[in-house]
């Protein structure tokens, strides 16, 4: 027969088969055999037979690639490396139906490890059963070839191994696990009691589905290392975050040093760790000369800092100074029979000072637990810097205090002098003054209240800024602190030949603030409106009552003067700053007075609001909590 038959006239010939043999039976039986008739028919048996054996074989084929495609189409489901392993062994054992089946990797020392056995019924096979040939998995490995053998114990190759003969192996098929061009394990499979279990068409089917596999395997390895190192990353950014929290939230340097030590010495293990830090006023390149002062120790156990780390100065010729100083990296070495790791605090590109960690055995320069504190020094560095720079503006600012305090005091006994001498002599009670000496003691007069009025603005921004200004909340009648404002302004706003308007709704409710702080505030505001304004304009004073956001009474002071731009808006409040115009620094001031209401209105718990046009005028208005 020269091919094989379409399944359909395949059919037709197997009952063609069965009435020829019906007739050659019939035959049989009365004696009669036709010899020719048999031949032909013995030969149409024979080409059906191979007919139905390559049906056979094609249908087992088609049966392997169905079980192989549905074994790969699982091995996409999860990235769980315990969980592809199984999947393999499973899908290994089906396919194969072997007795026994093994998964083995490959470990960082090029070793093979048993990761996942079954059998045949798919059961976890217990580790005292693990007998396979270690002869034929080895060569697989080194010769990345599949392996075949239908008797292992007859065949020449492997009949003399000690694994073969002791555990009486039989039907073994082993094949590479493959991926990124390397191999990275074995699949093994046999069957200790029966010979010839596997052909050469299940090594092939069990290499296609080993290379899958491998992929499968590999991938979840990459995914779990990968998700280690991610979790691994996470919990050090959770400490680094931990730690940011803790250094954020004081610019006390001792704290800030206290921490990291603390931190340092914990994630390494360290027995003892100090810092010493640049001297403030050194700025000399890293050289012999550079010295480091050791300012903090942390010891877990109590006990004092050893060796190297007990010196109160560390300059460019100790031993780990020296080296971190001049390596600018971290060092790791051994100082009288104790190891110390040297950490270098870095700021701009400068040394500002040196983590020195110690104990009894060998720091792991390459572990995570070193990379974890020299990013921890890197933070450490910026926080301790602005602790000191902090630290020097604290002392500048007490200092600034210290001499604002003594001086109002020291100046206002000779104020009260010169005002009372002053007095006295335009009184007449030293001797008859004539016109143009009384006009000379007016002049002083003005000028030592423009004194005192200096004095009380520094000693008022010195108050608030030290914390110590006393505000005495009270209810307040607004209508009685506009009388009393213009009342105190009205000769001044005269005599510029401004027009004053004052805009009172009847029954306004009382506010709840500071009586004598509310007054300094209006009068800052309506100076400031009458100094800013060129002669002859109008101020307005107004009044309202509002109920967005709670119940508020709002005090508006309106001017028609200079103004101010946009930029100068930004500046407003800063102390010392007076606006950049011919009008303004003709008048006479300190450039703290808006600086003192504003916070004084803010001191009180009340709101602020600046309106302003260049030549147009300003509007400042002011609201308080209705008491």
């Amino acid at each position: 027969m020269t091919g094989k038959l379409p399944r359909r006239d395949l059919t037709r010939a197997i009952a063609e088969a069965r009435q020829g043999i019906m007739m050659l039976n019939t035959q049989a039986e009365t004696g009669r055999v036709d010899l020719t008739y048999l031949r032909r028919r013995t030969e149409k048996f024979t080409a059906l037979l191979d007919d139905l054996e390559s049906e056979l074989k094609e249908a087992q084929a088609q049966t392997r690639l169905a079980a192989l495609y549905e074994a790969s189409h699982d091995l996409g489901t999860t990235l769980d490396l315990q969980t592809v392993l199984e999947q393999v062994m499973d899908s290994v054992v089906e396919l194969t139906r072997a007795e026994r089946g093994f998964v083995m990797l490959l470990n960082d020392d090029g070793e093979l490890e048993y990761r996942v056995a079954r059998n045949l019924d798919q059961e976890a096979i217990a580790s005292g059963d693990f007998a396979v040939s270690r002869t034929i998995t080895r060569q697989v490995v080194d010769r990345d070839e599949p392996i075949l053998t239908t008797n292992a114990a007859e065949d020449p190759r492997f009949a003399q191994q000690k694994s073969v003969v002791v555990h009486n192996l039989r039907s073994i098929m082993a094949t590479p696990l493959r991926a990124l061009g390397r191999v990275i394990g074995v699949v093994y499979v046999d069957n200790r009691v029966r010979q010839s279990m596997f052909t050469k068409d299940d090594l092939m089917v069990l290499d296609a589905f080993a290379q899958q596999a491998a992929i499968a395997i590999e991938n979840a390895r990459l995914f779990t290392t990968t998700d280690q190192q991610l979790a691994r990353r996470v919990e050090e950014l959770r400490r680094l975050r931990l730690i940011d929290r803790r250094l954020s939230e004081t610019l006390d340097l001792d704290k800030v040093m206290q921490i990291t030590l603390e931190w340092a010495a914990r994630v390494t293990g360290a027995r003892s760790a100090s810092i010493g830090l640049r001297d403030d006023n050194d700025d000399e390149e890293e050289s012999e000369d550079a010295a480091f002062n050791v300012v903090a120790h942390y010891n877990p156990d109590g006990a004092l800092p050893s060796g190297a780390l007990d010196r109160e100065t560390w300059d460019a010729r100790h031993p780990l100074a020296g080296r971190v100083l001049k390596s600018g990296k971290p060092v790791h070495m051994n100082l009288n029979g104790a190891w110390y790791l040297g950490i270098p605090l870095t700021r701009e590109r400068r040394t500002i000072g040196i983590i020195a960690l110690a104990k009894d055995s060998a720091f792991d320069a390459d572990a995570e637990e070193v990379e974890f504190v020299i990013r921890l020094a890197n933070r450490a560095a910026v926080i301790i810097e602005n602790a000191r720079l902090y630290k020097a503006v604290i002392a500048a600012k007490q200092a600034t205090d210290e001499f604002v305090s003594v001086a109002s005091h020291e100046l206002k006994t000779p104020m009260v002098s010169i005002r009372g001498y002053a007095d006295m002599m335009t009184q007449g009670l030293a001797g008859e003054v004539t016109d143009q000496q009384k006009r000379f003691l007016s002049i002083i007069a003005r000028n030592v209240q423009r004194l005192e009025a200096i004095v009380s603005d520094l000693t008022d921004v010195s108050r608030i800024e030290t914390g110590h200004i006393y505000i005495e909340i009270g209810q307040v009648d607004v209508e009685d602190v506009i009388e009393q404002t213009r009342d105190s302004t009205l000769t001044q706003i005269e005599e510029r030949g401004h027009t004053l308007i004052i805009n009172m709704p009847p029954d306004l409710p009382y506010v709840k603030a500071d009586p004598k702080r509310v007054m300094q505030v209006m009068n800052n505001l309506v100076s400031n409106a009458y100094k800013y304004t060129p002669d002859g304009g109008t101020l307005t004073i107004s009044c309202r009552r509002l109920r967005d956001d709670g119940d508020w009474v709002e005090i508006a002071v309106s001017d028609t003067g200079v103004g101010m731009s946009e930029e100068e808006l930004k500046n407003l409040g800063r102390k010392f700053w007076r606006a950049d115009n011919e009008h303004v620094t003709a008048q006479k001031g300190t450039g703290l007075g808006f600086a003192i209401t504003k916070s004084l209105i803010e001191l009180m718990e009340g709101k602020l609001s600046v309106k302003s046009e260049v030549g147009v005028g300003s509007t400042f208005a002011f609201a308080l909590p209705v008491a």
